[in-house]
């Protein structure tokens, strides 16, 4: 029953969105109103309200969803979806200044000569406009309204003219910043969440383990990850579009021709130019700048760009005198701020210790006049037409109805949940032949097919979540979470240009004149679709176009992992197979230099750590070499071993699925009471089913191949045999390095630990003699000089007991004299050895140290160099298969 009252609930939400129900109430409509039908069935029929749910009751899958979304969307660490209103104010603000008009007709004078260079500077202002506005609407409305007629008048064909303009106005969808990004980013966050839960699950059954290794975990996504993922992307697309142009002109020049354009492209000419273009330019560089950057996150860049679009439209909506004071200003102070905070510290707490008083001082002022010319375009735009208050107004109700939309959606989501709706989209993607492509191929036809019909948000809310924790927790494809949020992006973009209701395809038909057909509309647009969907194939091929300028950025920002994390570890490992052969030769040869050096002088401890240290060294190499021949090892075994592993996987899937409907009829059973003939005869169909369903995992079972088990425990000991191999080459390497690292950083301290001497010995002489409490306060000072030495604790501890020898319960003047002799003589030693390594033991340590520094010692660090950060950011902008440790 439970399948039925899923059909009602996907039935009726088609029927009331086909029939033109506002989305925002015809998704928890049905929600509401299936849940409503299956608990009054189950109490009519059943005498239990919850009969018919998968688990749980009717008020409780009422109220998850609104429980889901308040928990989701109300935590202070969960403000991705606050950038929505501020990247609506912002592209609403640029609409009103008239940015669209004015670009257009500068680069329609930039291009014009060029054949089809009305269609390419269509497309090069709407990837300007998609970085700045984001506004499908308005831009192919604006763009219909300017340079349609032009394109008419210079005899383009209505297709190639129609088509460039609906295109080109999409491309806000996929160029960040975009609305259906955050979206997504959005979705795909609790997606991950699920899917981690699911792979984690599977890696139990297969495992026996309670806990999965993190490199086996679903790489996550953010609203900032998806707009850097879908920048290349996006790109690509607006490349697509212009080549296209370019060789239809070529071929076809009576239908693109070139226009000649009046006026000389003299100084005048390109003052126009850069007026036009630098400041969007400005703007795109100071909102996506400050995220590709790590300047800011994607809510705080929102806030950027919506101060920046206030700015900009103070002095475009404004013709009189001082017209670009405010703007000025504007500039004027960040580039000051900037300034300042390039060469100085600027943080107040840390003012005291800094004293760059001065500084935070006109970095206030700067503020300050930043805010005044804030206020000052604020107050512009409120005077002229009113305009900000027309945006303002504008900006809630479309970022009402984007909340309206995700609430509904919750509460859908959770109903389709409460009639097993993903189990059996589940079950449905994970049988289809092909593994992971299959599903995503099917998943992706879905979505085109659904852009015919339904709004871009309507997929993403609705779609996104069910189908995209059952592809991320794909370990055989391992796909990372932007990549799936891009693809589905680039997918979702058709759904504009598709008739019948392609949104862009009515904004131009509203405002383009009679003469342009609305079938030369419908044809203009299907090469730039293929165009789309030959995105998608180029992006799910290379997917290093979405995953490469992330995974960039998070490594080289001020917050990267450290080589440490265990998300990085195979791409680490990656790096140093190929680095630290090539540099055997010259550390044995630094090895053999410090041996040579007489260390006489070392303490023995320091001595016999430094030895063991050369020695773990010069193993290190002989020890990557096995490690990588346990990984050659694997490689050999995983072709024969891959195909079992797979129909084992198949397997374990349908027993679970099997094992599902089992629950599922044992809950049914449970429902029937009393002795009634019908309770009776449901009773023996439901036994007779599970009976049935038993033996069919009994089927299921032995298609396990024979010699499975054996085969799998001669796998899992090579997998062993690696991670030995790996943990043996960690510790000589990362221990041997750790004891050159201290060591150089205590022979530094040399100049210090030779200043405390003579401090120590006039502290000395006064035992005895002083007043024992005065002498404790002064060792204790001495104490902490030395807690900031590398190398202390032996000084340290001889300091310690001289101060309890002097105070405290343990105090006595024998106790106190001997340890100040014993602290004289520390003091004496720690210093004069670290003196005499100050030479050629110094310099050769050092030597070594800087050169194993990003290689044996590279886990040691607290980030990555650029260049091994660049080459792990290339590693892992692949996708790994990591099926088999499952």
């Amino acid at each position: 029953m439970e399948l039925v009252f899923l059909a009602i609930l996907v039935l009726m939400m088609m029927f009331t969105l086909g029939v033109g129900f506002p989305v925002a109430f015809a998704l928890p409509g049905s929600a509401i109103v299936t849940i409503g039908l299956a608990a009054g069935s189950g109490w009519l029929f059943m005498g239990d309200a919850s009969a018919f749910f998968l688990s749980g009751s009717a008020v409780e899958w009422l109220s998850a969803g609104v429980t889901n979304f308040r928990g989701i969307y109300w935590e202070a660490d969960r403000d991705t979806l606050i950038a929505i209103p501020l990247f609506i104010f912002m592209g609403i603000m640029l609409q009103r200044s008239k940015i669209a008009e004015e670009l257009l007709v500068t680069m329609a004078k930039l291009f014009g000569r060029l054949p089809g260079g009305l269609g390419i500077s269509v497309v090069v202002v709407g990837a300007l406009l998609a970085a700045t506005t984001g506004v499908v609407g308005a831009t192919v409305v604006a763009m219909g309204l300017i340079s349609l007629p032009a394109m008419m008048r210079n005899n383009y064909s209505q297709p190639l003219a129609t088509g460039t303009i609906l295109a080109s106005g999409t491309l806000g969808q996929i160029i960040p910043p975009s609305i259906v990004l955050i979206i997504l980013a959005d979705q795909l966050s609790s997606a991950t969440d699920l899917a981690g839960q699911l792979r984690l699950a599977e890696y139990r059954e297969a495992t026996g383990q309670f806990a999965m290794p993190s490199e086996l975990a679903v790489v996550p996504t953010s609203a900032g990850d998806m707009f850097m993922g879908a920048l290349f992307p996006g790109l690509v697309l607006v490349g697509m579009y212009i080549l296209f142009i370019l060789i239809y002109a070529l071929l076809r020049p009576q239908s693109a021709p070139s226009v000649q354009v009046a006026g000389a492209r003299d100084l005048s000419f390109w003052r126009e130019v850069l007026f036009a273009t630098v400041p969007p330019l400005l703007l795109i560089f100071l909102v996506l700048g400050s995220i590709i950057l790590g300047v800011a996150t994607v809510t705080q860049a929102g806030a950027v760009g919506a101060a920046g679009a206030t700015v900009m439209a103070g002095y475009k909506l404004h013709s009189g005198p001082r017209r670009f004071w405010p703007a000025v200003l504007a500039l004027a102070s960040l580039v000051v701020i900037w300034q300042l905070h390039a060469n100085f510290n600027l943080n107040i707490r840390q003012l005291d210790r800094s004293g760059d008083h001065l500084a935070v001082y006109i970095a206030m002022a700067g503020v300050v006049v930043l805010l005044f010319a804030l206020g000052w375009s604020a107050a512009r735009t409120l005077r002229i037409d009113d305009t900000l208050r027309a945006v303002m107004l504008e900006t809630a109700k479309t970022s009402a109805l984007v909340f309206i939309i995700l609430l509904g959606a919750a509460m859908l989501i959770s109903a389709f949940r409460a009639f097993g709706g993903e189990h059996l989209v589940k079950d449905y993607l994970t049988g289809l032949p092909g593994g992971f492509w299959g599903q995503f191929i099917i998943v992706m036809i879905v979505i085109f097919l659904l852009g015919f019909f339904l709004d871009f948000i309507e997929i993403a809310i609705v779609v996104v979540p069910i189908v995209a924790p059952i592809l991320l927790m794909n370990p055989e494809a391992n796909v990372s979470a932007v990549w799936l949020g891009v693809m589905i992006g680039l997918n979702i973009q058709t759904s504009f240009l598709t008739p019948p209701f392609g949104f862009a395809l009515f904004y131009l038909r509203g405002v383009a004149d009679r003469a342009v057909k609305t079938v030369n509309m419908y044809k203009g647009v299907i090469p730039f679709i293929l165009m789309q969907l030959g995105a998608l194939v180029i992006v799910g091929y290379f997917p290093q176009l979405v995953n490469y300028l992330p995974a960039r950025v998070s490594l080289l920002s001020e917050n990267a992992p450290p080589p440490r994390n265990p998300r990085l570890q195979y791409c680490v490992e990656e790096v140093l197979a190929e680095s630290i052969p090539a540099q055997q030769a010259t550390v044995r040869r630094m090895i053999g230099d410090l041996r040579a050096v007489d260390t006489g002088f070392l303490p023995s401890e320091r001595a016999q750590a430094l030895a063991a240290a050369l020695d773990g060294y010069e193993s290190s190499f002989s020890l990557l070499a096995v490690f990588g021949e346990t990984q050659q090892d694997i490689a050999d075994a995983t072709p024969a071993y891959r195909p079992l592993h797979r129909q084992v996987r198949e397997v374990r899937r349908e027993r679970e699925r099997l094992e599902r409907l089992i629950d599922g009829l044992e809950r049914q059973l449970r429902s029937y009471r009393g002795d009634t003939a019908e309770a009776v005869a449901g009773t023996e169909r439901i036994n007779t089913r599970i009976a049935q369903l038993r033996a069919e995992i009994e089927v299921t079972s032995a298609r396990i191949p024979d010699g499975w088990d054996a085969m799998q425990d001669t796998f899992q000991a090579l997998n062993r045999a690696e991670q030995d191999a790996r943990r043996d080459f960690r510790n000589a390497s990362e221990q041997s390095y750790t004891v050159l690292r201290d060591m150089v950083a205590e022979i530094g301290a040399a100049e210090e630990f030779a200043a405390l001497v003579p401090e120590i010995e006039a502290l000395v002489a006064d035992v005895g003699q002083a007043d024992p409490g005065t002498l404790a306060d002064a060792v204790q000072q001495i104490e902490r000089q030395a807690a900031g030495l590398a190398g202390s604790a032996v000084l340290g501890g001889a300091l310690r007991s001289l101060r309890e020898g002097l105070s405290g319960r343990r105090a006595s003047p024998a106790r106190a004299a001997e340890a100040a002799e014993e602290l004289v003589e520390i003091a004496r030693q720690e210093a004069a050895w670290r003196a005499a390594a100050q030479g050629t033991l110094s310099a050769r340590l050092q030597a070594l140290e800087a050169e194993t520094r990003y290689t044996l010692g590279l886990r040691e660090q607290d980030r990555l160099e650029r260049a091994t950060a660049l080459q792990v950011a290339g590693c892992l902008a692949s996708h790994r298969d990591v099926s088999l440790s499952f």
